[in-house]
């Protein structure tokens, strides 16, 4: 069994609790995820599932979108509502405009302090390991880019945005430093991913769905069809001379590829058989060769 699976993610899940679950569900060995999602945080995971799990490389710099709540007030230590405060609980009443001013800054490609309670690593240890022990935690910034942040709403100390960001931002951080910013302390209150590279919440699916579909024979019908998955690269038909070269990891000429660099081969409409780089003109070689695929 190989294909992506969109899950979405439930509250209180890390990203390996729902690997493990579809493992179950699936009865499958070989299964991974497409990019890490907090645990008090909800919404698209792309889960992958077989030979296609080596797809992974070609999402390790993936777009995510975001919608979130922020509540300004006081600081705490995860960044996040599950983390203890480590500023004094004001009452406050922020203003729209106000907060759409304070966020103009952290648009863009800026330097970002990640939060303690991360998976960076700090000599080989994640950083969320040694602030549980209470262990000094020293991180060094990492630039991010922040392409998109939309103030959305305001009501009292709490400010709904949307957000559009580059591999490797935390959301936690941004409002972590806004409200370092105001004065106030703040911490991401919610938080939903609605995207992830090409995949969208309107893709997700519930564990309890999968589990349903699979019990019913079909779940097969809730994976993402195979020509839709890493979108930058073209999709070629091989023939069955072509495709059987393919597999045994033959190069081969594939005349309506003439400037691609790479290609994603089929075999029939829904078999992804293959990625292929050129060699030179029209001569491609297979660099990945998967089974069949699900759908």
């Amino acid at each position: 069994m190989n294909g992506v699976i969109v899950i979405d993610k439930p509250p209180r899940f890390t990203s390996h609790d729902v690997v493990n679950r579809v493992r179950r569900i699936l009865v499958q060995r070989s299964v991974g995820h497409l990019g890490t999602l907090d645990p008090a945080a909800t919404g698209v995971l792309p889960i992958v599932v077989g030979n296609l799990t080596r797809l992974a490389q070609f999402y390790a710099h993936s777009e995510k979108t975001y919608e979130g709540v922020i509540r300004f007030g006081f600081a705490t230590d995860t960044y996040d509502a599950d983390g203890a405060p480590t500023t004094p609980v004001q009452d406050v009443e922020v203003r729209l405009e106000e907060i759409r001013a304070l966020a103009q800054p952290f648009k863009g490609v800026i330097e970002q302090m990640p939060p303690p309670f991360s998976a960076k690593k700090i000599a080989g240890v994640p950083a969320y390991k040694l602030a549980r022990k209470n262990k000094e935690v020293v991180l060094k910034p990492i630039q991010v880019d922040i392409k998109e942040l939309e103030i959305m709403h305001v009501e009292a100390d709490r400010v709904t945005f949307r957000a559009r960001v580059g591999s490797g931002t935390y959301i936690r951080s941004v409002a972590h430093d806004m409200g370092k910013k105001l004065g106030c302390g703040a911490h991401l209150a919610s938080l939903r991913r609605t995207g992830a590279a090409e995949f969208a919440i309107e893709d997700a699916h519930t564990l309890e769905a999968v589990a349903t579909q699979m019990q019913q024979g079909t779940v097969a019908s809730l994976f993402v069809h195979p020509r839709k998955l890493v979108p930058l690269l073209p999709c070629v038909t091989a023939t069955e001379e072509t495709a059987a070269l393919i597999r045994s990891g033959r190069s081969v000429n594939l005349p309506e590829m003439s400037r691609a660099p790479e290609v994603k081969v089929f075999y029939g409409q829904t078999e992804l058989i293959a990625v292929a780089t050129r060699i030179a003109g029209t001569l491609f070689h297979p660099r990945m060769v998967f089974g069949n695929s699900l759908t």
